[in-house]
């Protein structure tokens, strides 16, 4: 069991609502670093308001979430520096249309890190490289397909070297035949050892991937368990439902 000190992501009692909706119910989950661990269940069960917690793009009511050793929402400048320790690659790329790829990836190092424009380049042009498209530079999003788009976000998330990557269903605005190189490029990453928390229903993606799976329902995590227990027999019956009504699509 990780303890507060040596986790990435402490979270301990976190509740969010969205009105009288209650969206996050005391939400306990600790990550450590170079973990890799995958967050499903069925939709509206609190999967991506808890990522976006954890980057610090959504707010929450009670409880405490540590990034990198900050709790977040104490100081705004730790906070502001502790979210910098994160990549976010979102369902629907978020690229600037009227910017090249390379731009895209520049933009962030030249004006948060303070790069030069040349620096900047040689570290976009590697990670471009990372994720299989280096030959794209010069293009823009809109020449691109969906899984180009999305390699090209993770590229521009991994610029900024963060401790820890999160996904927020990043194959579900794909076609079927463009989300095969995605997973590809974040399973690439998984091997490097990047720490990641991914939202996502690609169930083997999770079983070859992940190092803990969460399964979440009604704004409560339900069930937390080794890939190999989670996809086993002795998973929580909620999960194991969720499981054999996924698995048949």
């Amino acid at each position: 069991m990780s303890t507060q000190l040596d986790a990435i992501v402490d979270i301990r009692g976190l509740n969010k609502w969205f009105g009288a909706l209650h969206v996050l119910n005391d939400i306990d989950l600790t990550v450590d670093s170079g973990a890799r661990v995958v967050v499903c269940g069925p939709s509206g069960s609190g999967k991506s308001t808890l990522i976006r917690c954890i980057n610090g793009l959504g707010s929450y009511q009670k409880g405490t979430l540590r990034l990198a050793g900050t709790t977040l929402g104490v100081n705004a400048r730790e906070t502001a520096a502790a979210r910098r320790q994160t990549g976010m690659v979102f369902q629907s790329f978020n690229l600037f249309p009227h910017l090249t790829v390379l731009s895209n990836c520049t933009l962030a190092l030249r004006r948060v890190a303070g790069r030069s424009r040349g620096e900047a380049e040689d570290i976009a042009m590697a990670h471009l490289a990372k994720v299989r498209i280096p030959e794209k530079a010069m293009s823009y999003p809109g020449q691109l397909s969906g899984g180009q788009q999305q390699r090209v976000a993770i590229a521009r998330a991994l610029c900024l070297n963060p401790r820890i990557m999160l996904f927020d269903e990043p194959t579900s605005a794909l076609d079927p035949e463009m989300i095969k190189e995605v997973l590809d490029v974040m399973t690439a990453l998984a091997g490097d050892g990047m720490t990641m928390i991914c939202v996502t229903h690609e169930m083997g993606f999770a079983r070859e991937v992940a190092d803990q799976v969460v399964f979440m329902d009604q704004g409560c995590i339900i069930d937390r368990a080794s890939a190999r227990d989670f996809f086993g027999t002795s998973g929580h019956p909620r999960s194991r439902l969720f499981l054999e009504t996924i698995l048949k699509h």
